[in-house]
């Protein structure tokens, strides 16, 4: 067996690692990511769908809570895939194993299951009822732009995940180490939390950043209504002063005059983000972001394999 690895060349190689994680897919039952990710996006859609890419509200919470799906799919893709193995790549790399070979092997079959995960996330969302735009930022079409921006966050995150799993020697270290980094991903992604000085300056390490402003992006965030403030002034609506209810005045007049939306779109101006500027030059800045920490994993990866006879287990 270490003869014939040793003689075949990186493509050959790879053809073959990709064979057996094939295999892997059917027969050790790794084809239940996809109904598990489905599940995940089906709650998150019904909770959240409703007002996705509708209201900025809406909008930044939807968006927020797909790029938290990705990421989780992409992250339990490859987790454990290395590590649980370790012992057997390090024999093998001991033959004649290419690293390149084996993580190659690794890229070609986990792009399959992202794109096929980001096709699932789409079609629920679509279910659900998801109003998504129908013209693109970059391409025509709407949901291309999207499903492009889903597959990337997703693939990045399984490419971060994967090469935690090249460096790490246990299962059990990989999935300690999981929840910090999704953590991480979700504190500095710039949606929820104001960042500022370097903890800014760290958010554009994370896949969450990126992703997030895409998708904000091409939602067309900065061009939606906002209904905070609306809100607001409508819980406050029996507020007396001197003896009247001026919130309560304003409302009901707004409502007969037919003006409600024209101040919803008044008060969304006053709440655009820069960051979620629909141009082509901002989503592929973003698209771009993702690519660099794809790479920049994928060579730590094969790197940290490099030195697995090192490995003094």
């Amino acid at each position: 067996m270490r003869e014939h690895i040793r003689h075949k060349g990186r493509l050959a190689q790879t053809s073959i690692y990709l064979g057996k994680f094939l295999r892997m897919f059917v027969y050790q039952n790794d084809w239940k990511v996809l109904p598990m990710g489905a599940a995940i996006a089906a709650v998150v859609t019904f909770v959240v769908g409703k007002n996705l890419f509708v209201y900025q509200e809406g909008t930044l919470t939807g968006t927020f809570a797909l790029v938290c799906v990705c990421i989780w799919n992409g992250f339990f893709n490859s987790i454990q895939v290395v590590c649980r193995e370790r012992d057997i790549v390090k024999r093998e790399h001991r033959a004649g194993l290419y690293m390149s070979a084996y993580i190659g092997a690794h890229m070609i079959y986990q792009l399959l299951l992202c794109a096929a995960q980001t096709a699932v996330t789409l079609l629920i969302c679509r279910i659900s009822g998801v109003m998504i735009p129908e013209t693109g930022i970059i391409t025509s079409s709407g949901m291309i732009d999207i499903a492009i921006t889903l597959f990337l966050i997703t693939y990045t995150s399984d490419m971060m995940a994967l090469m935690v799993s090249c460096i790490v020697r246990t299962t059990t270290t990989a999935m300690t180490v999981m929840p910090f980094l999704l953590i991480f991903q979700l504190v500095f992604s710039g949606g929820f939390f104001g960042l500022t000085g370097f903890a800014k300056k760290i958010s554009v390490l994370t896949i969450s950043r990126w992703g997030l402003n895409s998708l904000c992006a091409i939602g067309r965030y900065n061009e939606q209504p906002m209904v905070t403030l609306w809100n607001t002034l409508f819980k406050f609506r029996y507020v007396e002063m001197i003896g009247e209810t001026p919130l309560l005045d304003l409302i009901q007049q707004m409502e007969r005059d037919g003006t409600r939306d024209e101040f919803l779109q008044w008060a969304g101006t006053y709440n655009q983000d820069p960051a979620y500027a629909s141009t082509v030059e901002n989503v592929l800045l973003n698209w771009g972001g993702l690519l660099l920490i794809l790479i920049v994993c994928v060579i730590a990866a094969i790197i940290a394999l490099q030195f697995i006879d090192r490995d003094k287990r």
